[in-house]
């Protein structure tokens, strides 16, 4: 790690890019709209229950913004993807 916070500075920076993305999706609604929003939802709570996990079994907050890091580049390259196939 480069210095301590770059996970946590990293998150915020990639978040950013899925929220615009997530957003343009959203806001041209219809099913896929619906179906974004309750993606997005159900990836919260199971991110939140893996955070859980992870700190009940003593891991570092590091390993849990790392974990949050790998969904939002999935997000983002699906996102980024779909966005290219319009």
């Amino acid at each position: 790690m480069l210095f301590p916070g770059y996970e946590a500075t990293m998150l915020a920076l990639e978040a950013n890019v899925v929220i615009g993305l997530r957003s343009i999706k959203v806001a041209r609604g219809g099913v896929d709209a619906v179906q974004e929003i309750n993606l997005m939802v159900q990836e919260k709570v199971d991110a939140a229950a893996e955070a859980l996990a992870t700190l009940v079994g003593g891991g570092s907050v590091e390993a849990i913004l790392s974990g949050y890091r790998q969904r939002v580049t999935l997000n983002a390259r699906r996102l980024s993807l779909e966005r290219k196939t319009r």
